[in-house]
């Protein structure tokens, strides 16, 4: 490792110390990390939490209310809303993973070689996802979806894609700041090649503003997931999802309007924990660049 490597390197850590030690003293983030591991948790284990079966169905025991035998009730084909709560919330959240991964896979490597490079390429890029963010988010994914077909996996496609410029922006704008720094024209200077410095330093440089940038853009995807199945484009029965639940208890609302509380609930408390986490992160490395400490 050269001399400026090594400084860029110290500096780097000195900086995520100090964002660590401001966002554990941000008791909001550190309880909405606490109930974003638990529902990790509950994603991982659903199938040994769930007390029977999610797409079991028992039409002798259809909308029966919440119960010492089922919890929180059984839907019109008499499954136990407890199990598909626990399932579904598995299913969103491998989801909202995998449309954040594809906006990432996309829009870290393109908003970098915008931000550092620049040129023709960079305007290019830069009208086209101007174009992107000028058509209404959730028609453009129902308009995707209309073309791939409905389907979780179509329709977190089509969420990728609405979010990809939020993405492409954070990332060029952060490249286009750190390529500023003086330990990167040393490292021009010491003939480092663009790719090591890419990945050595450009990369690292933009991975903290990146970070908030995913965690709202899940709870996006955690809406937009929840609106798409609504309309019946995303999740297919017997697939459970929060989405999906929310629609199948919108028939029975007015005679058992205890079926929409577990999904509706669910769907708040992720999004309210991911934007607490997101608001953390931002006023962390915020702080941590006007006051140093």
């Amino acid at each position: 490792m050269t001399a400026h490597e090594s400084v860029g390197t110290k500096e780097r850590r000195r900086r995520r110390s100090r964002v660590l030690r401001r966002l554990l003293r941000n008791r909001a983030a550190v309880v909405s990390m606490a109930v974003l591991a638990v529902l990790g948790l509950v994603a991982i284990f659903a199938d040994l939490l769930a007390p029977d079966d999610p797409n079991k169905v028992a039409l002798v025991l259809r909308l029966t209310p919440p119960s010492a035998e089922h919890w929180l009730g059984t839907d019109a084909l008499g499954r136990d809303v407890l199990s598909r709560v626990l399932v579904a919330t598995r299913v969103d959240l491998l989801a909202s993973l995998q449309a954040v991964g594809i906006a990432l896979v996309v829009g870290v490597p393109l908003g970098i070689v915008a931000g550092y490079w620049g040129g023709i390429g960079d305007s290019l890029l830069s009208r086209v996802i101007d174009a992107l963010m000028m058509l209404p988010p959730l028609i453009l994914a129902v308009v995707v979806v209309a073309i791939l077909g409905p389907g979780l996996s179509n329709a977190m496609l089509a969420i990728a894609i609405v979010i990809i410029p939020s993405f492409y922006r954070v990332v060029r704008a952060s490249t286009q700041t750190a390529s500023s720094e003086l330990y990167i024209e040393s490292a021009r200077a010491s003939g480092c090649t663009s790719w090591r410095i890419l990945w050595r330093h450009i990369l690292p440089a933009v991975a903290p503003p990146l970070l908030v940038q995913a965690s709202f853009s899940a709870s996006v995807v955690i809406v937009a997931e929840a609106s798409l199945s609504f309309l019946g484009l995303g999740a297919r029965a017997p697939q459970a999802t929060w989405g999906l639940m929310l629609k199948e208890a919108s028939s029975n609302l007015t005679t058992s309007s205890y079926l929409i509380y577990p999904p509706a609930i669910m769907v708040a408390i992720t999004i309210l924990a991911l934007s607490l986490l997101g608001d953390g992160l931002r006023d962390a490395l915020g702080r941590q660049t006007t006051d140093g400490r």
